[in-house]
């Protein structure tokens, strides 16, 4: 009986966060209101947009455009944040970085009754208009990633065509998409300058699903997104970064590119075994040496940050 009474105190109090959204929003299955997001996300040490999703500031997301996976990896499991990569994509373009702020978007297969219902309370919260995935990307910022949870869904699953692609550069200023799922116009979307991760491509359009949730948590294959997320991607996969660990994890990402740079410099004299050098110098010295170019380094990036560079 306690099991049955907490399911229905659940059930109840989600359909109560959907009533008392946005017009938009209140369309949705599933919502939060700002300040069930802002209680989700309260690790977040920077400002939020309107709605409470975190906002990175635009300065790390520049700096985060320099760093590797590797970066990522040497912090986040430390932290017990074990389930926030995910790999094994298709990639628009391999050699261009995605970074920015994750902007989530999760959708359902599509069912009649939950269909007419959410369709029903979009028409009279939006002048008539049918909740879509328009709604969602007609909401993104400068500095978004659109992050979309479609199951997977091949054909009919497509989200967006090279139309709406470059709509999201134009708005979100480069951001980029993530769909686990398939997008379409392959050909038009080679010739869009934004970053773009499918798992599959198909001609079809998107049809047979439901909008479930606008800036919600969603799974995107093992991971977990959180809105307001860090996203890092490059050819390798995609990083979700909580925001409450972005700063550490651009400062360890300046040590790393330091060290790595001094290593080479040591194996372009000549003079040294791997295993001298790297991952750290055994010789006193070589680590004397060492420490005070991580010093000189770190201390003229510092500089050029304050003077703005």
């Amino acid at each position: 009986m306690k099991r049955r009474t907490s399911i229905l105190q659940t059930a109840a109090c989600l359909w109560a966060v959907t009533l008392m959204a946005s017009p938009a929003a209140r369309a949705q299955v599933f919502t939060l209101t700002k300040e069930q997001l802002t209680e989700m996300t309260k690790a977040n040490p920077f400002e939020r947009f309107p709605d409470g999703r975190p906002k990175v500031p635009d300065s790390m997301i520049e700096r985060a455009k320099l760093m590797s996976m590797e970066d990522v990896w040497n912090v986040l499991p430390g932290k017990g944040y074990r389930n926030q990569y995910a790999g094994d994509w298709q990639v628009l373009h391999p050699g261009m970085k995605l970074v920015g702020r994750a902007f989530t978007v999760s959708f359902l297969p599509s069912r009649a009754d939950m269909d007419a219902e959410v369709n029903d309370r979009s028409a009279k919260a939006n002048n008539g208009r049918r909740m879509s995935h328009q709604f969602a990307i007609d909401m993104l910022q400068p500095g978004d990633v659109l992050v979309v949870d479609m199951f997977g869904r091949k054909e009919l699953g497509p989200i967006i065509g090279d139309n709406l692609f470059y709509y999201i550069m134009k708005t979100t200023k480069i951001g980029g998409i993530i769909v686990d799922g398939a997008l379409r116009d392959l050909e038009g979307l080679s010739e869009i300058n934004a970053p773009a991760y499918m798992r599959s491509v198909h001609p079809s359009a998107i049809q047979g699903v439901t909008v479930s949730g606008i800036n919600v948590p969603i799974r995107i294959g093992e991971t977990t997104v959180m809105p307001g997320d860090l996203v890092m991607g490059d050819r390798e996969g995609i990083y979700f970064v909580p925001p409450q660990f972005v700063e550490e994890v651009l400062n360890r990402s300046d040590e790393t590119r330091i060290h790595d740079e001094w290593t080479k410099k040591k194996f372009d004299e000549g003079k040294y075994k791997s295993s001298e050098i790297y991952s750290s110098p055994r010789d006193p010295e070589l680590r004397k040496e060492y420490q005070e170019y991580l010093k000189t380094k770190l201390d003229e990036i510092k500089k050029n940050r304050a003077a703005g560079k």
